[in-house]
């Protein structure tokens, strides 16, 4: 009896061409307001460059040098620190703290800024308390630490930001080889020194991203150093589009600070070219930890608990507070219809950074060529352009677009439109994709890389063309990463202030703009519902992937 040989029916190669192309246009779509910016700095505008150069731009070079220097430091402190001792350490409370300090991630720096503004002001309880206990009558009497300083944005920005470096640095020490630190251990290194010479060098590669990221979220942060008068070039931006009328010349300011956000991205690459770290995990077994009791310990709670507190746990108790005790002025109708604007936002962006992410990941996989890999990189790599950039970028191709419409309009039917796209919610949609599409992209691409390249010879050779498969085969097994997908970009959007203050239509605010109003009015009361709205928003996504870390241990 013959057999005859069972053959995979071969993918169509026009199906390939179509997701190729799909992933080409999405490309250049995304990447238009990143070469936008990058252009112009051909652009002539000798006089007004002249005058930024020589007033204000060493201003915003050496502010955001402070700031990244500061919160460079504070987040590898803080990070590192807390994530060894609740990996390699065993004290009491040390399992929730492994999830309790993911949780100021939750909380964007300029709420706590204006939190903590209130709270340490002259008038806030904290001065009040110390002149009614020890009878001081006025400022004079005493010396008290002025939030509203370059010291205390970067101490905003380090107690919502050292969560990327704790993650990355528990996840790099979850996965080292006990082995390796028992070794060194019977070689006569003490606790420190096995840290010290044997972990942390086997963790620079992840502490070296999570610094990285930390760093371009401060470039991108505009809310904090506005509020506390601190002029970097996210300021700077804002104030020469919308202040000076200078467009060509906040583009060149958004390209300069473009070059920072590179130099972090070629520095995070250059750190991990030259060395190469190898884990034997079958050897990777769960080794006795650190027991820490008595003073040690107790030290050990202080240092995980106080980045929890001050980060998290006093700014979300003094918003409820707030919020509370001033119901009818901060639950109003306006809170119902800024916290509406926020949802519609943030619910149509994420399901389209889904869907275009996904469109991505699977164009990847059936066409994996340099061209395709190039195009989706391309794509991707608006997370690390702050916000501001992008609203410069999206704007300026948009007005030109606007522009050429209606002069089209007018020379054939003698009709003017206007602008028919500047000052849309479809702009504003648009300019979060470009934001916020890596983050989308990096979590379906990894869920999508787990399903064995089998299944689709398999759907191919039951007669499923690529968009059958990839929706009745693949998108069912991916559910639990497109909600991650869809949860992380959605909070991110809510969270957003420098691309919706500069683009959001008119009369059309979020949570996020409501919050910066008010609190630049200094009406921190009216402020305090929608800031708690976006930190218990934010807190859902936090809690689903402390979740899903403390499953992947057992």
């Amino acid at each position: 009896m013959s057999t005859v040989p069972f053959r995979f029916v071969k993918r169509p190669l026009l199906r390939v061409n179509y997701w190729t192309i799909a992933v080409g246009a999405i490309a250049l779509l995304i990447a238009t307001p990143i070469l936008c910016v990058l252009s112009s700095i051909f652009s002539d505008s000798r006089e007004i460059w002249q005058h930024l150069a020589t007033t204000v731009l060493p201003g915003y070079i050496t502010n955001s040098l402070l700031l990244m220097v500061g919160v460079g430091i504070g987040v590898f402190v803080i990070g590192t620190g807390t994530a060894w001792l609740v990996t390699m350490c065993s004290f009491w409370g040390s399992s929730v703290f492994e999830w309790a300090l993911l949780l100021p991630l939750a909380a964007p720096a300029y709420l706590l800024a204006y939190v903590y503004t209130d709270f340490l002001d002259y008038f806030g309880p904290v001065q009040t308390g110390l002149r009614n206990l020890f009878g001081w009558e006025s400022i004079q009497d005493y010396w008290f630490p002025d939030i509203r300083s370059l010291w205390g944005a970067i101490a905003m920005l380090v107690l919502v930001l050292y969560p990327y470096v704790y993650l990355l640095a528990r996840v790099a020490f979850l996965e080292q080889c006990t082995c390796t630190i028992e070794a060194s251990r019977s070689l006569g290194c003490s606790p420190w020194r096995s840290f010290f010479k044997v972990a942390l060098p086997l963790a620079r590669p992840s502490i070296i991203a999570g610094l990285a990221l930390a760093l371009m979220e401060t470039l991108n942060d505009f809310g904090t150093v506005q509020f506390f008068g601190i002029t970097t070039f996210t300021t700077g931006i804002y104030r020469t589009w919308l202040g000076m009328g200078e467009r060509v010349a906040a583009a060149q300011l958004a390209a300069i600070l473009m070059l920072f956000v590179l130099v972090l991205i070629v520095l995070e690459r250059l750190s991990r070219s030259q060395a190469r770290y190898y884990q034997t995990m079958s050897f990777n077994k769960p080794g006795q930890s650190y027991l820490l009791t008595g003073i040690r310990g107790i030290l050990a709670q202080f240092a995980c608990g106080l980045p929890v507190v001050l980060g998290f746990l006093l700014p979300i108790g003094i918003l409820c507070v707030m919020t509370l005790a001033n119901a009818p002025e901060t639950l109003d109708p306006k809170f119902l219809t800024f916290g509406g604007n926020s949802l519609i936002l943030a619910g149509v962006t994420a399901a389209l950074g889904v869907a275009i992410a996904l469109i991505m990941a699977y164009g990847q996989r059936l066409n994996q060529t340099l061209g395709m890999r190039l195009a989706v990189r391309t794509a991707a790599m608006g997370y690390a352009i702050p916000g501001s950039v992008i609203a410069v970028g999206v704007l300026i191709p948009i007005g030109q677009l606007d522009n050429a419409i209606d002069r089209f309009m007018r020379a054939t039917f003698n009709i003017s439109t206007g602008l028919l796209l500047s000052g849309t919610i479809a702009v504003l949609i648009f300019a979060y994709l470009v934001r916020f599409l890596a983050v989308s992209f990096n979590t379906v691409e990894s869920s999508l890389g787990k399903i064995e390249p089998n299944l689709d010879d398999a759907s191919r050779s039951l007669g499923y063309n690529a968009t059958d498969t990839l929706l009745k085969v693949h998108a069912p097994l991916m559910g639990s990463g497109l909600l991650t997908a869809v949860m992380l970009v959605f909070v991110d959007v809510m969270k957003e202030l420098p691309a919706t203050l500069v683009i959001r239509p008119f009369n059309f605010d979020t949570l996020a703009v409501q919050v910066y109003q008010y609190a630049s009015d200094e009406r921190l009361v009216e402020a305090s519902a929608p800031a708690l709205a976006i930190i218990l928003v934010g807190t859902i996504p936090v809690l689903f992937l402390s979740s899903r870390i403390a499953r992947s241990r057992l």
